[in-house]
C-alpha cells in the first residue's frame, strides 16, 4: 500500500488504494514483491543493529575506556546515523526489486518523455532475481542503487529518529533500580520509536519510491532533486505526506517486535556468556 500511494496513480487514500488493489489483483496483491525483503530482513536488521550497537561499544571505550558504559545521547545519534549510512548499501537494492515488482502493472501518467516498448499493466519482471538482472543488465551497478541518494537523506535522520527515542522512551519508562527495560517497556518503546521515525521520513520515502519505481516504463526524473521539483510543482506539498498513515500504522508493531528481539537476543547472549565464563 505504501508503494502503490507514493509511486502510483488513482488510489485518492488508504482506503481507496486497499480496495483498488483487492478488486484489480486479489489478496495475492498485497504480496507482491514480498519474497525479497522477506529473504534479506534478516542479514539487514543483524547489519544495522550490529553497526550501531558496535558503534556505541566503541565510542563508549574511546570517551570512557569502558565499552559496556552506559552511552550519552550524543553517541546513540552518532550511532544511529553510521548505522543509517551503512544500511543504504545493503537496503536499496532491495527496495529497488521490491518496488519494481509492485508497480510493474501500475499506470502511470505520460510526461514528455520517450516511452519505452514495454506495455503498461503487462508483467515487465518474472520474478525477484529476474527483475535483479534485467536492472543489472540494462543499468548497471547505478540502475541497482537508483534512489540511494533519497534513500541516505530518508535513513541518516530516520535512524536518530529511530534508535534516540528508542533509548529515552526506555529510560522513562524503566522502573528505578532495573539493570535492564523489561519486555513490555522495550515493545512499547520500540513501538514509539518506529512509528515517529517513519512518520517523519516519509517525504523522503515517498522521493526515494518514486525513483525507485521510475523506469519499469518511463525514466521521468534526473535524480533526487529533480524528483522533488516534479513531485511538488505536479502535485504540491501534500505529495511527500503520501502512505504517512500506513508508515505510522505499520512502524509501530514492526519496530516492537524488532527491539524486543534485538533486547531479548542480547540478554540471551549475555547470559550464556555469564554461564561459560563464570
Amino acid at each position: 500500500l505504501q508503494t502503490r500511494l507514493q509511486a502510483g496513480q488513482g488510489y485518492g487514500n488508504t482506503l481507496n488504494c486497499v480496495l483498488t488493489v483487492y478488486r484489480n489483483e486479489s489478496v495475492a496483491g498485497f504480496f507482491k514483491g514480498m519474497s525479497f525483503p522477506l529473504a534479506s530482513i534478516a542479514v539487514y536488521s543483524s547489519v544495522v543493529f550490529g553497526v550501531f550497537s558496535n558503534t556505541q561499544r566503541l565510542l563508549s571505550q574511546l570517551r570512557h575506556g569502558d565499552p559496556s558504559h552506559t552511552p550519552a545521547l550524543t553517541d546513540v545519534a552518532l550511532a544511529s546515523m553510521v548505522a543509517g549510512f551503512v544500511s543504504v548499501g545493503i537496503g536499496t537494492p532491495v527496495d529497488l526489486v521490491k518496488i519494481r515488482l509492485q508497480m510493474q502493472t501500475q499506470p502511470y501518467i505520460e510526461a514528455n518523455i520517450k516511452v519505452k516498448p514495454t506495455v503498461p499493466g503487462f508483467r515487465v519482471y518474472r520474478g525477484p532475481i529476474h527483475c535483479f538482472r534485467t536492472v543489472l543488465q540494462k543499468e548497471g551497478i547505478a540502475g541497482i542503487y537508483r534512489g540511494a541518494g533519497a534513500m541516505l537523506l530518508r535513513d541518516v535522520p530516520g535512524y536518530c529518529l529511530y534508535f534516540i527515542p528508542y533509548t529515552v522512551f526506555c529510560g522513562w519508562i524503566t522502573p528505578d533500580g532495573c539493570i535492564s527495560p523489561n519486555p513490555s517497556s522495550v515493545w512499547l518503546a520500540g513501538g514509539v520509536a518506529g512509528a515517529i521515525s517513519w512518520g517523519t521520513a516519509t517525504p523522503m520515502d515517498v522521493v526515494k519510491s518514486r525513483l525507485q519505481a521510475d523506469g519499469v516504463y518511463l525514466n521521468k526524473y534526473k535524480g533526487t532533486l529533480d524528483c522533488i521539483l516534479q513531485s511538488y510543482q505536479n502535485e504540491g506539498l501534500k505529495v511527500f505526506f503520501r502512505g504517512i498513515t500506513v508508515n505510522a500504522v505499520r512502524g509501530f508493531p514492526t519496530s516492537s517486535a524488532m527491539f524486543l528481539g534485538y533486547e531479548l537476543s542480547l540478554k540471551a547472549m549475555k547470559r550464556d556468556q555469564t554461564e561459560t565464563n563464570p
